[in-house]
């Protein structure tokens, strides 16, 4: 099974890709999706789709997993991130690939088993768990991996 994990917003849009073998994840890539601010917003929006539909023909995923909105004290960011998430369903949509959605909550205790773990803790367990050799960077990046991981971690429950 291979799950490409998303941390969506507008602005970056982290990804990453794990697989499970033997028992341990794989880490296959991570990275970002960068827009531009200077773009039109229904631009950036567009180049997020077409960057996930290469994403999505390159890794061939079983599964997408995304992280849902929380709390946003910015309600004009919340719109945003919104609408790039929205943009994500979509693109599963069109290729028909299941999604799965998880809350932060439920991230941190599947990656720590503890729910009030801070991006740090969260970040130092990707790298163990994912045997990396250093903490993805940046921070997004770091974010849809743990996405990723609880993903198989609940599929396997």
């Amino acid at each position: 099974m291979i799950v490409l994990g998303i941390d969506p917003g507008l602005a970056t849009c982290g990804w990453g890709v794990i697989a499970k073998e033997a028992g341990d994840y794989k880490h296959i890539e991570h990275g970002c999706i960068i827009t531009k601010p200077e773009q039109s917003h229904h631009e950036r929006l567009l180049q997020i789709n077409q960057e996930l539909l290469s994403l999505i023909k390159k890794y061939k995923p079983s599964t997408i997993a995304v992280e849902e909105l929380f709390f946003y004290k910015n309600v004009k960011t919340a719109f945003k991130v919104g609408e790039a998430r929205g943009v994500i369903l979509l693109t599963a949509a069109q290729v028909g690939l299941p999604v799965r959605e998880y809350t932060p909550l439920q991230v941190k205790l599947a990656v720590t088993s503890y729910g009030r773990a801070d991006k740090q803790q969260i970040q130092k367990m990707v790298k163990v768990l994912l045997k990396l050799d250093e903490i993805p960077k940046p921070d997004d990046t770091a974010d849809a991996l743990a996405v990723a991981m609880t993903c198989i971690q609940s599929r396997e429950f």
